[in-house]
């Protein structure tokens, strides 16, 4: 008779609980998906998909030579895209409540003072990515169509086609919006003990040199759109050096807190 595998020893009795990590990540989905299937229907019903298209339209209209409008040239783009867009604005309505899945399904198996780290970075993670959006929206998006127009020669008019625009917005504005988690990723970087607050301060350089490649390689190729994602980025890194200092002094388990106060000032 053979003797019993060490490895069937390691793993009896974790099949339930993995069974029940499986059926808590299903039910935060569930209502994940719940949450952006309301925005969406209320979203639909008012202001309605046209008038949320008209207005991720605006910023670029607004610099079109006069009569010039957005054309489509798929036959089922003019339903298509304002779903799209309706869709894509009801997740950012929704994204309060998809981070708290998130946070609520990793909470269980983390340190009392884990969870107070965990909660206030969903919260700014959640306004960081919305700022960066209006951000895109507001500045980025009408400052780059007045740069095209001004450079696009006479005898061309303009006349964008809808899903192209609506593909281009949507990566800019993903763009933006994780480039404005900077200061959520440094904090993170800094709580977990990847890096120190000293070697932060010391990469400073190499931040600014490589946020300036960063918005050459994945914005458009105009000067204003390369500078409103790289200048954002080196001072939202100082920000989250700042932020990091404080965190990491609210957020030390208590044997830290203790260790840090017998030492000497």
């Amino acid at each position: 008779m053979s003797a019993p595998d060490p490895k069937d020893d390691e793993l009896a009795g974790t099949e339930a609980p993995f069974v029940s990590h499986l059926i808590e990540l299903r039910d935060r989905l569930i209502r994940a998906l719940i949450a952006i299937g309301i925005a969406f229907a209320v979203l639909a019903l008012w202001p309605g998909p046209s008038a949320l298209y008209d207005l991720l339209a605006a910023p670029l209209v607004a610099h079109l030579p006069k009569g010039a409008t957005l054309i489509a040239t798929n036959v089922i783009s003019p339903i298509l895209v304002p779903l799209k867009i309706t869709l894509m604005a009801a997740l950012m309505l929704a994204l309060p409540i998809v981070l708290y899945q998130v946070w609520a399904f990793v909470a269980p198996g983390l340190y009392s003072h884990e969870k107070k780290l965990v909660l206030p970075l969903v919260i700014s993670s959640t306004i960081l990515f919305i700022v960066g959006v209006a951000f895109c929206y507001f500045i980025v998006i009408p400052g780059m169509s007045k740069f095209i127009q001004a450079f696009a020669p006479s005898a061309i008019t303009a006349a964008p086609d809808i899903e192209e625009y609506f593909g281009f917005v949507l990566t800019l504005f993903l763009v933006f919006g994780v480039a404005f988690e900077v200061p959520v990723a440094v904090v993170v970087l800094a709580r977990i003990g990847i890096v120190t607050i000293a070697q932060l301060r010391k990469a400073r350089g190499y931040f600014i040199v490589g946020a300036f490649i960063v918005a050459a390689v994945v914005t458009p190729p105009d000067v204003i759109s390369q500078l409103a994602l790289a200048i954002p980025m080196i001072l939202l890194y100082e920000a989250g050096i700042i932020a990091a200092q404080l965190f990491i002094r609210h957020t030390k388990a208590p044997e830290e807190a203790a260790d840090g106060s017998q030492k000497p000032g």
